[in-house]
């Protein structure tokens, strides 16, 4: 009888559901426990937006490692890990709107405007929000399978957009030293489906 995989397992999703709360569970824990450093909002919309970019890569990372690994049952992971990055986005926007701007639409609309940067972070998770409202089972047999591909490959975009966001952020104290691992990051993770597609692409030609 053949060895089940240990991602086919009923208590992997909750696991993973769990692992994805977690950061957003110390945060909280610090908010409350006023741990969050010297500025405590900064901390707080910075972390945010971190763990969107992280959760942005590792969703991208399911399928090479799928492929890679000859494990299948990845990708009923990949999922869940996209529904976390808008999560994390959201609440990004949404510390941004509120501990920033004090929720003042006007002030808001006019400070994404005004700032280049910030208009990028606001892009990316405009981008975002079809590729959430469409990632359900019902959206996916309504769109058609063609059209669901065809639009989740957006998430190229906003990643690059996002990742722009975060780069021009850091520009103003001249620290790119993490933009830089998540940059060599996603140049991998993309570079990788390149490599994919190009072969394909040259035998269909040939």
């Amino acid at each position: 009888m053949a060895k089940r995989s240990l991602w086919l397992h009923p208590a992997a999703k909750p696991a993973l559901f769990a692992l994805c709360l977690l950061p957003l569970g110390w945060l909280v824990g610090g908010a409350f426990a006023d741990q969050l450093g010297a500025n405590p909002a900064e901390t707080l919309i910075r972390s945010l937006g971190d763990w969107t970019l992280r959760g942005l890569c590792l969703t991208l990372a399911i399928t090479p490692l799928r492929v890679i690994s000859g494990q299948p049952a990845l990708a009923r992971f990949r999922r869940m890990l996209g529904l976390f990055s808008f999560f994390y986005a959201s609440l990004h926007l949404l510390a941004y709107g509120w501990l920033d701007m004090g929720l003042e639409l006007g002030e808001i609309a006019h400070d994404i405007a005004k700032r280049p940067f910030i208009l990028m972070g606001f892009t990316a998770w405009l981008l975002l929000v079809p590729l959430a409202a469409t990632s359900f089972n019902r959206a996916i047999k309504a769109l058609g399978a063609r059209r669901w591909q065809a639009l989740h490959k957006l998430v190229y975009l906003l990643t690059l957009v996002g990742l722009a966001h975060f780069i021009w952020m850091r520009a103003g104290k001249h620290n790119f030293a993490e933009p830089a691992v998540y940059g060599l990051v996603l140049a991998v993770l993309l570079g990788w489906r390149l490599l994919k597609r190009w072969p394909a692409r040259s035998l269909a030609r040939a």
